[in-house]
């Protein structure tokens, strides 16, 4: 029974879902509405905190421009509403026919969850393989692929700073007083901003939220951020300000990257970028003066140009200065299931159990070849009490004797197959670099728009709006429309929906069990199970039915299979992990299927016997085992001290009851370095081929302007009332309702302009008209609109769109060298003012 039973108010647990810090919340819901919210004390990592943009979250859940019912497209390009079963039927049928027409891998997934919604993404997984498909992107793809590669480069794992101890903070392109990112933001913004012993290090165009806090503000011209960044890397070296005995312990390669930077003409590059020499040289010994220094880079750098050996250089500044594995410093966290790199175990400090190798080769050799009789054996058990007990205690004893010595070998099969950590290599029509399983998303329309026989050929978008979020919207829409077959799973009508075959609606996320991986913390690490608020919206289901109505159509799976494990799962969650990880391993290509399998046999336990039906909890029963094999000292000093399957167990019982979330992981500064992944337990300093790039940039002179065009824009700047665009209603910004153009007052009144006018912005790739607001946070030449407008939102009148559009204005041509992530925040455009007639 859901928290909205009867019409008195009551409140319940849930995290805001506007950005990957996913604060806890407090909701006091009445008839279907989320009438207060506040931030949630109880919760282990936000404790109380939260900004002002989760307030209005009702603007998400209720509305006109919630869908109950699945749409088919008709061929005039309209819409008829159609019912469940025939939407799946269809679908299932025309995933088939493409299939085995083209190859499964001519199916491409776009998305997986946006913020807050990665377990109906992972419950997508299972359809992925079903079909056989190879192929996907997401939003990182845009953001952070070229970062994560660095990152696989340097140590093969993901890092964070720890910004509430750090002494000198480094943000990079980043604004955490309004994109969050940082726990606490605010308050731990404040906390650095008046401690006269710690600092904060801003490098930005624009005079930010925390720019104006910081000590130094490197205000660079914009698209100039890589000659910033050498310059305090080199400065370091130059300088001999670098922690030499720490870099000869713990990095190899590092005397390749000295030389780099002892080459950079520090003076010549100051001048490049625009900020004094002087300002950057102390900077520069303020981190090196540090007992600790964190750094953030984010979307300012990572959609700017050199993108990726920016992404290096800012590592090298707390690589060269040893912050690392030490409190304040930038450390590798654990992970309840790895969204970026490879599922990472970490051996018990103990050491392994006796006669481990002969364990782990009988316990796996019986569950390969054990796998059928195990199962039936279960399924005869299953029918009575005295016999299931029997074979519960069986299975117990089995998991007792061998699970540490098979967890991890069992574990790793699935984890790397959901996981794909070596899906890399290139796309087949552009040659686009993949990196982490993640098609450039640039390149999307580069593998549709062609009549190239491996081109794509349908497409399934789960709870994102590429049409609307990637560059070049118009080419994405064309390229849509060339699809065999194309499905959308949203709660809204998106601009991408309106361009799908067929529309599936999904429970908001407060009408499902939700939670989010962004378990990106050391040392104290948190993760959120989300239960429902509210009953989904008649008409409405949660993707992880949608994901098995589908793939129970496409026949993959033989019925016999889930019936055994569903058997085993009514003897006992003991019974069923022998008989699942056995069945597995059994037959390796059901790896990545296992969500749709648990789901279907677990799941159906669960609902039976948990309070309220909890099915889609059996996905989150998969990974309290993964990450409790991956983490078990990490996950013991939390508080879960059994041994072996019994820890993952615990870990299950206290995600599934504890709402306000979980304190799942401790990790220690001295064991940090066990979660890097090269065998030799050390930092690969050099990356031969941006220190390639490094010496490329030192002939280069930064120009992205031109008569043309004689302004940058910066699309998509954070304000206090832009978020991602899950919110549509434009009536939950309380300022800036349209999202206007920001422009310098020297640049302002070279235009004849004031704020409140209304002016055309022009880019090679269209145009549109907004208001201005002239503010002296730009610098000349210098332009910027906000993120999350120009989304369609249905009226009384009619749909209306507020605000600018901004990939309207962008281009697919301009991106990253290596990765293609695209220069949103550097597009060059003019301004023109408006005839008296609004021409």
């Amino acid at each position: 029974m859901t928290a909205e039973t009867g019409r008195d108010a009551q409140w319940g647990k849930t995290a805001c879902i506007l950005c990957e810090c996913n604060c806890g919340l407090e909701v006091q819901v009445a008839d279907r509405k989320l009438v207060k919210i506040r931030g949630d004390k109880d919760h282990p990592g936000s404790a109380g905190y939260t900004c002002e943009k989760p307030l209005r979250l009702d603007k998400y859940q209720n509305g006109p421009h919630r869908l109950d019912t699945p749409l088919r497209r008709r061929p005039d390009g309209s819409y008829e509403e159609i019912d469940w079963d025939t939407a799946l039927d269809e679908i299932a049928q025309r995933l088939a026919a493409v299939r085995d027409a083209h190859g499964g891998d001519k199916i491409f997934f776009y998305g997986g969850g946006g913020q807050g919604n990665h377990l109906g993404g992972a419950y997508g997984r299972a359809l992925f393989h079903a079909v056989g498909a190879q192929y996907m992107s997401n939003a990182l793809a845009q953001e952070k692929t070229g970062e994560a590669w660095v990152d696989q480069q340097l140590y093969g794992n993901h890092t964070a700073g720890d910004f509430e101890r750090t002494e000198v903070a480094i943000f990079i392109g980043k604004n955490p007083w309004q994109s969050h990112g940082v726990a606490r933001a605010r308050p731990v913004l404040r906390e650095l901003a008046r401690d006269p012993e710690r600092a904060i290090i801003v490098i930005d165009p624009r005079v930010s939220e925390t720019a104006a806090m910081a000590d130094f503000h490197l205000r660079i011209r914009p698209g100039t951020d890589a000659w910033c960044v050498s310059a305090l890397a080199a400065t370091l070296v130059q300088e001999e300000l670098t922690a030499r005995d720490w870099l000869a312990e713990h990095t190899v390669g590092i005397d390749e990257v000295l030389s780099a930077l002892r080459a950079v003409d520090i003076g010549d590059h100051a001048r490049r970028c625009g900020v004094p020499e002087e300002l950057i040289r102390a900077a520069a010994r303020r981190i090196a003066a540090a007992k600790s220094a964190a750094t953030y880079e984010d979307l300012g750098v990572q959609q700017s140009p050199n993108s990726t050996l920016v992404s290096y250089l800012n590592k090298m500044l707390w690589i060269l200065t040893g912050n690392f594995a030490k409190p304040g410093g930038v450390h590798i966290h654990s992970w309840v299931f790895p969204i970026a790199g490879r599922w990472h175990p970490v051996p018990r400090a103990e050491g392994a159990p006796r006669a481990y190798r002969a364990r782990r080769a009988l316990g796996l050799a019986a569950m390969r070849w054990g796998a059928k009789p195990l199962r039936r054996s279960l399924a005869f058990a299953a029918r009575r009490r005295r016999t299931r007990d029997a074979a519960n205690l069986v299975a117990d004893t089995t998991l007792r004797a061998f699970f540490e010595t098979v967890a991890v070998p069992a574990a790793r099969r699935v984890a790397d197959v959901l996981g794909r950590p070596d899906a890399g290599g290139t796309t087949p029509v552009s040659g686009a670099n993949i990196i982490g399983g993640l098609i450039p998303c640039n390149a999307i329309a580069d593998e549709i728009l062609t009549d190239h026989p491996d081109r794509l050929r349908a497409m399934w978008v789960d709870a994102s709006n590429p049409a609307h979020s990637l560059a070049e919207s118009a080419r994405f829409r064309r390229a849509m429309a060339e699809l065999e077959l194309s499905v959308v799973v949203d709660v809204a009508l998106t601009e991408t929906a309106r361009c799908a075959d067929y529309v599936l609606p999904a429970a908001s996320q407060f009408e499902k069990h939700e939670s989010s991986l962004f378990t990106l913390h050391f040392p104290h690490n948190v993760f959120q199970v989300r239960a429902p608020l509210l009953d989904p919206l008649p008409g409405t289901r949660p993707e992880p039915e949608i994901y098995a109505g589908v793939i129970d159509r496409l026949g993959v799976v033989d019925s016999g299979l889930i019936e055994e494990l569903t058997a085993a799962a009514r003897v006992g969650r003991q019974a069923f992990a022998l008989a699942f990880f056995a069945a597995i391993e059994n037959r390796p290509e059901l790896a990545g299927l296992a969500p749709y399998l648990l789901y279907r046999t677990l799941g159906e336990t669960l609902g039976e016997t948990l309070p309220g039906g909890e099915r889609p909890m059996a996905l989150l029963w998969g990974l309290a085992q993964l990450c409790a094999i991956a983490q078990p000292d990490a996950v013991a000093r939390a508080g879960f001290t059994a041994r072996g399957f019994a820890q993952g167990e615990q870990l299950f019982e206290a995600f599934r009851t504890r709402r306000e979330g979980v304190l799942f992981a401790e990790d220690r500064y001295s064991d940090a370095w066990k979660y890097i992944q090269h065998q030799d337990g050390k930092i690969h300093a050099a990356i031969p081929l941006l220190l390639e790039e490094l010496a490329r940039i030192g002939a280069v002179e930064p120009d992205y302007a031109s008569a043309e065009f004689p302004f940058i824009l910066s699309a998509g700047e954070r304000r206090s009332f832009t978020a991602n665009v899950i919110i549509r209603d434009p009536e939950w910004r309380r300022r800036d309702r349209e999202g206007a153009l920001r422009i310098c007052g020297s640049d302002a009144r070279g235009l004849g302009i004031e704020t409140g006018d209304v002016v055309r912005v022009v880019t090679a790739s269209g145009s549109a008209r907004t208001p201005v607001e002239v503010s002296d946070v730009m610098q000349p030449g210098h332009i910027s609109l906000p993120n999350g407008m120009g989304v369609s939102y249905p009226g009384a009148d009619g749909e209306h769109t507020v605000g600018v559009a901004l990939n309207s204005l962008t281009s697919g041509a301009r991106r990253d060298k290596f990765f293609g992530t695209p220069w949103h925040k550097n597009v060059p455009a003019r301004v023109e003012l408006l005839a008296d007639d609004g021409s």
